[in-house]
């Protein structure tokens, strides 16, 4: 057993932007036993929890937390007369890491493996220049062993993950979708967390949906809960790697948390970015402020959302982000996990 089965689980629950419907099951099943005052799925799809602040007095402030439940991925748009699939991107993707990949095909009858390749020809035909060439990522084809059967099985619109085991090494986790069931492992917690806690807010905890096409869930959850603060759980860059600059790092592994000044969806509300940073100091948590020139996230549609609000980021740095091999530091992991739960209960 490790302390991070539950977010293992997480990351091989196959849900994409639109299609998050058995990450939302799992996390409902496995909070049916944590207080609430109301749950409820709005017609968007996503999953709102609520504790109502402990002692209800005129203008109690309204606290959102938005954790994005959907991964990136790939849905299907055209399966030949052979069986072979095309698929269309649901998130950025960078194609240099989709050769050669094994993934999941998401269906109503099941679950199928498959695996994806160019188009083209192999290397002892291929010609040098096009060995050279990347193909974008609706160049790619899968394979899933079936020939002619593949439409008896596969159906336009059916969706595609990535299929790659969940590892721990040393002080590293290695998934696929730690963008973002991470959020959803520390939301999970977080409401655990503060089950016996005496609350000054009311705590609207979001598990949103298609936050990797724009922001989506998190726009409509917004208008619904109107918040007066909002975090935003995410994932965040960690470039502290082999001929990436210094400056360029965003977040440097085991420095530990992300607390998000700006990046380019949003700017962080400086009240809210000094109470935390002075709640770290005080509870001695290892956190790294972020500046980043590219990237967003739920935060920016909460802030900026119904009539505007405070709004921060609390993000883990995340190596080789959007690709099978996203890696956290379990270091920052918990630093991240005790900053939001400290916030909360600080609130």
């Amino acid at each position: 057993m490790s302390k991070y089965d539950l977010l293992k689980e997480l990351c091989m629950v196959p849900g994409v932007p639109g299609r998050e419907t058995r990450v939302r099951e799992f996390i409902q099943e496995n909070l049916n036993d944590v207080y609430v005052d109301e749950t409820f799925v709005d017609d968007m799809g996503n999953l709102h929890m609520t504790r109502f602040a402990t002692e209800q007095v005129e203008d109690t402030p309204t606290l959102m937390i938005a954790c994005h439940m959907d991964e990136i991925g790939f849905m299907v748009n055209y399966i030949d007369d052979n069986g072979f699939v095309s698929v269309q991107p649901l998130g950025g993707f960078d194609p240099r890491n989709l050769f050669s990949r094994r993934v999941k095909v998401v269906t109503d009858n099941g679950d199928y493996p498959a695996v994806m390749n160019p188009e083209g020809l192999p290397i002892h035909l291929s010609k040098p220049e096009d060995r050279t060439r990347v193909p974008a990522a609706d160049e790619f084809i899968l394979d899933l062993g079936l020939g002619k059967d593949t439409k008896n099985v596969v159906s336009i619109g059916d969706f595609v993950v990535m299929d790659e085991p969940f590892l721990e090494m040393g002080n590293k986790l290695v998934s696929k979708a730690l963008d973002n069931r991470v959020a959803c492992y520390m939301g999970m917690k977080l409401l655990r967390a503060v089950e016996d806690t005496d609350l000054n807010v009311d705590l609207h905890v979001v598990f949103t949906v298609q936050e990797e096409v724009g922001l989506r869930g998190a726009k409509t959850a917004t208008v619904l809960v109107n918040p007066d603060i909002a975090i935003g759980v995410d994932v965040t860059l960690s470039c502290d790697t082999p001929g990436v600059p210094p400056k360029k790092y965003v977040t440097t592994q085991g420095k530990g948390c992300s607390i998000g000044v700006r990046d380019s969806s949003f700017i962080s509300d400086p009240g809210l970015v000094a109470f935390v940073t002075d709640l770290a100091e005080m509870n001695d948590i290892d956190y790294q402020h972020v500046v980043s020139a590219g990237g967003g996230m739920d935060g920016a549609a909460m802030q900026q959302g119904h009539g505007g609000c405070a709004a921060i980021a609390i993000s883990v740095g995340t190596r080789y982000i959007h690709t099978v091999t996203e890696m956290v530091d379990t270091r920052d992991l918990d630093a991240g996990m005790d900053l939001l739960v400290k916030t909360v209960k600080a609130l």
